[in-house]
């Protein structure tokens, strides 16, 4: 829709979340992704790689013993206990001329966990299995082909795909990089994603609030999850409930990669950031979702066919070119559950990271819940318990604006639009926060 007169768009769960990925992945499809910098290994950690990353040799280079003790022909080893000849030691990193050059029947090498298991042995036992004495070995336990050995390129081969253009970088990848001697990685800049929280009850965190006023929340929860999800937060002034402020400040924000907005989207009088977007001609995708809490959420672009508009002689004095933007509701868990059901996906498609789709472990559940039918429902909840009897409980929380229940929170308890009770034992859906 491309006005305020139009009726709202309110969408399900599921269809908000899919035209919020389709809308991503069209960012992805036209190439709109920072653009690149070189930064030192332990700087990209968290970053998403502009490059792929390629084995540059075998992984391992060597047949490697995954064990200490004695590398040995597995035929010597029919009839137990077996005592063999004992030809040397070879310890991890060991040089060529350490390493002997052939184990043949009847002979043993002594052999430590990461070293090169020699040519003609075809297994390793382990140390706990042998009782040397001299330079003999005795064995009581056999072994098969190939057991504890793993084998030259068994992990990669030289010139394998190890990391892929668009991976986010975690500890694993890190090392993985490492291991193929990068010491600088080829990756995205993160977007800039510019936050305006609306409202003249909103005050900054350095001022006594008066008795209807609030401290500004809402501008460093999204600020961090921002930063969690790859993206460079710019955080705006808060905005007034006045129309040409509130406008001056969401062309600002659309200079930025992304726009996201947090209050001012629902149906009062002086809600009006839908109003300002439809009059800079916003593209509306949906003006809601029929979730709890976060229901007033709203999707859209600015900017697109810009020129058109230019050519019929229309105001387009925004700077933006396609730029996306949300409402998300005032509320501070509101807030929080809708960057990460809707916004966190567009963030990571301008990071250039390849998409991910929204999934939710099954837990059993603590206390029994009845909720009404409708909504799908995101319950701050807490996940307790140790290995395998883990337990979820929903909080205590006095509504979208409790900040303190959702500090305590671990998880969000996921209640589908068409279940209206769930009895403690039942699995239930669980989204990790």
């Amino acid at each position: 829709m491309s006005a305020s007169s139009d009726p709202p768009t309110i969408l399900s769960f599921a269809e908000a979340r899919h035209v919020v990925e389709e809308q991503a992945a069209s960012v992805r499809a036209a190439g709109l992704k920072a653009t690149t910098e070189f930064v030192s290994l332990l700087d990209a950690l968290g970053r998403v790689l502009a490059e792929p990353v390629s084995a540059d040799r075998d992984i391992p280079p060597f047949p490697r013993s995954t064990r200490d003790g004695y590398a040995v022909l597995s035929a010597d080893l029919t009839n137990l206990p077996a005592t063999l000849e004992v030809i040397g030691e070879i310890k991890a990193g060991a040089k060529l001329e350490e390493i002997p050059a052939q184990v043949g029947r009847g002979q043993a090498a002594s052999i430590m966990t990461g070293a090169p298991v020699p040519a003609g042995a075809d297994a390793v036992v382990m140390v706990e299995y042998a009782s040397a004495f001299g330079e003999e070995v005795r064995i009581t336990r056999g072994v098969t082909a190939g057991e504890n050995i793993v084998p030259r390129g068994a992990e990669a081969q030289q010139g394998n795909l190890l990391l892929e253009c668009g991976q986010r970088l975690n500890h694993a990848a890190i090392a993985l990089a490492a291991s193929v001697g990068k010491s600088k990685l080829a990756v995205f800049k993160r977007p800039r994603v510019a936050v305006l929280t609306t409202g003249d009850e909103i005050v900054s965190i350095d001022d006594t609030p008066g008795p209807t006023q609030i401290r500004n929340s809402n501008t460093y929860s999204l600020a961090a999850q921002i930063q969690q999800g790859g993206g460079e937060p710019v955080l705006l002034p808060v905005a007034p409930d006045e129309a040409q402020g509130l406008r001056r400040l969401i062309e600002q924000g659309l200079e930025a990669d992304l726009l996201l907005m947090t209050g001012g989207v629902s149906m009062g009088r002086y809600d009006l950031v839908e109003r300002v977007l439809a009059e800079l001609h916003a593209e509306f995708f949906f003006t809601g979702a029929q979730i709890q809490p976060g229901r007033p959420v709203v999707f859209g672009r600015c900017g697109a066919g810009a020129l058109a508009r230019e050519a019929a002689g229309e105001d387009s004095s925004v700077l933006s070119q396609g730029k996306y933007f949300f409402g998300l509701p005032g509320n501070p868990v509101s807030t929080m559950v809708t960057f990460e059901l809707f916004a966190r996906p567009m963030i990571e498609a301008l990071t250039g990271q390849s998409p991910r789709r929204l999934m939710f472990l099954h837990v059993p559940l603590k206390t029994e819940i009845h909720v009404k039918l409708g909504l799908t429902r995101f319950l701050p909840a807490l996940l307790t318990g140790e290995f395998e009897n883990s337990v979820v409980e929903p909080l205590k929380w006095q509504g979208s604006g409790d900040i303190a229940a959702i500090a305590r929170a671990n998880c969000y308890i996921v209640i589908p639009p068409d279940k209206e009770k769930f009895a403690a034992g039942e699995f239930v859906p669980v989204m990790l926060r």
